[in-house]
């Protein structure tokens, strides 16, 4: 994460929490990520120098104003008319994770050779919840180089019990007693 990312993000956050705003801001705020991904060519604009920042900064309004929080809305003319406007997903990843840590949220990713059964989800969420005292977030991904089991990447650190990552360490194994 970029520090531009950490300073305004963080500043973001600090503003919805006095205003109370944090869960509307973040759903907004990663709205506008997924617009801005969609539509590359309109951040690509609001990014140009050679566009007066009082016509990229009219572009924002026109586009969103009514739709975002007026806070949110103002938010991104700053970063438009500092040409900060591509630290936009590290604002986004800042404020999450603060929003995260003050909410008692943890972010995991489960992933499986073959898709996981909605009761599977539930009973990993679940068993996830009781050993960390959070409210666990699962997204799942599928990797058939998995070949089966689970490997969890949560806070930063990676639980690998996959069928590959057994091969692997038998195969260091063998080759250390050869």
């Amino acid at each position: 994460m970029t520090k531009i990312g950490t300073i305004y993000g963080g500043a973001l956050y600090e503003l919805a929490v006095e205003e109370g705003l944090e869960a509307e801001m973040l759903d907004e705020l990663e709205q506008v990520e997924q617009l801005l991904a969609a539509w590359p060519d309109y951040e690509k604009l609001l990014a140009l120098p050679s566009v007066p920042k009082a016509q990229r900064c009219q572009a924002l309004d026109e586009a969103l104003r009514g739709r975002i929080q007026p806070y949110l809305l103002n938010f991104l003319k700053i970063l438009t008319e500092r040409g900060q406007i591509r630290a936009l997903r590290d604002c986004r990843k800042e404020y999450r994770a603060r929003y995260n840590e003050a909410h008692g949220i943890l972010e995991a990713t489960a992933v499986a050779a073959v898709p996981l059964s909605e009761a599977q989800k539930t009973a990993l969420t679940e068993k996830l919840n009781k050993l960390t005292g959070k409210t666990v977030q699962l997204a799942v991904k599928v990797d058939p180089a998995c070949l089966g089991g689970v490997r969890l990447e949560m806070g930063g650190a990676e639980f690998d019990g996959t069928v590959q990552a057994r091969l692997d360490a038998l195969r260091r194994s063998l080759a250390a007693t050869v």
